[in-house]
Parts: structure tokens; C-alpha cells; sequence
């Protein structure tokens, strides 16, 4: 396994691969990598030649005041996980190396990037977006994975991957989860012992709306009544967003069917953490571990 920093010597590794009729797998993160990460690297491993998982905090999604100075780094760690799973090659660029002097261009994805993340985050998916696509010339994948947990983030990639004609496959896994549902998340490390028993009233209000839902509730107010009734009962709790949306657009919804999304982010202490569901799965967290 290598690990290239250079934007040119992965490109030309690219091209060197994509000469000889191989195909690359692309996984891209920002590292502290759990087990959510490695089902996408194994998915990767099976469905291409070369498989590259890149690690990069990258500065231009995160706000003020958010975390990127404290969020959680370990590349030795990391590289032992990427090792394990396959990857042949890691890419681990500078800041410097992706952002140099004089920056200027950025990608934006319009409506589907405007509700949830993006009105609580402004700016965020502009930074998602453009990290994603500038990776997607250097590493030049014939397919990508993403977890289905940053659900708003995967919506935003495939529609900038099909209004940009990019020549890339996007594949969207799904969320790997604790015994108890807890969602895997590189910010779960920052959640102290009460912190996260608390965070489980994100896979218990997901449960309990898919519930309801299957008993026959379709009316979107009723549910996300239910959703909120077992958020607002956990003390250390503050909801930032808790919404039922339609599964493609992101559009409000008044009536609720499968292809329904139910999508939270929520505050635990000062720790915020995203979770979701397609509410017309009907499968337990533990058949999803």
C-alpha cells in the first residue's frame, strides 16, 4: 500500500491505470476511519482494480467556529484500517496542496443543497462539492462509495455528478450502525460516557416513526410529531433539524410514502450528529449492523 500527498503523482497514477483497461475504486473521507468506512472500502475492494481512499480534513466545508481544528486525525491508525480492507493506494493531500494560493473556484449544487445541512450549515455543501469534484479529477474514479448516514451530502454529489456529465459511478452504502443504533460517526469519539446514551435518541425516533409509519400513519405532521416528542424527552438533547422529506428532491412533503427520508441532526452536549432513514425499509438496526 502506498500513500501519495501529490496531486500530480496521483494523477499520473490515475491515468497510468485507466491506460492499461483497469479500473479504480474511490472512497473519499476525512480519515479517523470506523467501520462505516471500511464497509465502503470493502464494497470498493470488490467492484474495482485499484482502490484509493483519500484522507482529507478539508477546511472549505467546515463554518466558523465549527470543528476542523479539533476533528479527530490518526493516520497511522487509518492506514492500518485502509491496509486490512484492501486499499492499494491512500491519497493524503496538504491543504496547501488542494487549496494553493490564490484559490478561487468553487462548485455549487442549487436547491437540493439549500434545506437541512445547508440552511443549518451555510457554505457546506459549496465546500463539499468542490473538494468532491477536484478529488474526482485527480484520482479519476470509475466508481465512488458514500455512506448513506450524510444522506443530504450523498443527494448532493449525484446531482452534481449528473448536471456535470462527470464520468463516475456513484454508489451509496448503508449506514453501519452500533448494537444499540447509534449511526458510526467519526464524532462519536467526542461524546463522553452520558453523552452517549443520550445520542440514542436519534435510532430511537427513527424507529419509532418508521413504526408508526408501517401501522398506516402517512400524515407527515403526525409523524414528525412522534419524532419530536422522543427527541424533546432527552434532556442533553437539541434538535438543530428533525424533518420528513421526499428521498430525491429533498422537497417538504405532506403525505409520507417508501421513498420518504426522515433526516436529524441533533446536538448531544456540543457534539452534533446527523442520522436518517428511508422510512419504507421496515428493518431493525440490529439487522443493520
Amino acid at each position: 500500500m502506498e500513500i501519495i500527498t501529490s496531486v500530480v503523482e496521483m494523477q499520473e497514477r490515475a491515468k497510468e491505470t485507466l491506460a492499461s483497461g483497469k479500473t479504480i475504486s474511490f472512497v473519499p473521507t476525512m480519515g479517523f476511519l470506523h467501520q462505516g468506512h471500511a464497509s465502503l472500502l470493502r464494497e470498493g475492494r470488490a467492484q474495482g482494480d485499484l482502490l484509493v481512499l483519500s484522507i482529507f480534513v478539508n477546511p472549505t466545508q467546515f463554518g466558523v467556529g465549527e470543528d476542523f481544528a479539533s476533528y479527530p486525525r490518526d493516520l497511522r491508525r487509518d492506514s492500518e484500517i485502509a491496509a486490512e480492507n484492501g486499499v492499494n493506494i491512500i491519497f493524503a493531500p496538504t491543504a496547501g496542496e488542494m487549496y494553493p494560493q490564490g484559490y478561487q473556484t468553487y462548485v455549487n449544487v442549487e436547491a437540493v443543497s439549500l434545506p437541512l445541512c445547508g440552511a443549518a450549515r451555510p457554505g457546506h455543501f459549496r465546500g463539499v462539492t468542490t473538494v468532491v469534484a477536484k478529488l474526482f479529477n485527480i484520482v479519476k474514479p470509475t466508481v465512488a462509495f458514500f455512506g448513506e448516514k450524510d444522506f443530504q451530502q450523498l443527494q448532493v454529489i449525484s446531482r452534481m455528478v449528473r448536471d456535470l456529465n462527470m464520468a463516475v459511478r456513484i454508489v451509496g452504502m448503508p449506514t453501519i450502525r452500533e448494537d444499540d443504533g447509534l449511526a458510526k460517526s467519526s464524532r462519536n469519539s467526542y461524546l463522553s460516557p452520558e453523552e452517549r446514551r443520550a445520542a440514542l435518541c436519534l435510532s430511537r425516533s427513527l424507529a419509532a416513526v418508521s413504526d408508526l409509519y408501517r401501522s398506516g400513519e402517512k400524515d407527515v405532521e403526525r409523524l414528525r410529531a412522534e419524532l419530536l416528542a422522543i427527541l424533546d424527552s432527552e434532556s442533553l438533547a437539541r434538535i438543530d433539524y428533525a424533518e420528513l422529506r421526499d428521498g430525491d428532491s429533498l422537497e417538504e412533503v405532506r403525505q409520507a410514502d417508501d421513498r420518504t427520508v426522515v433526516a436529524l441532526a441533533v446536538r448531544i452536549g456540543t457534539t452534533r450528529l446527523i442520522d436518517n432513514t428511508m422510512i419504507g425499509r421496515g428493518v431493525t438496526w440490529k439487522e443493520r449492523c
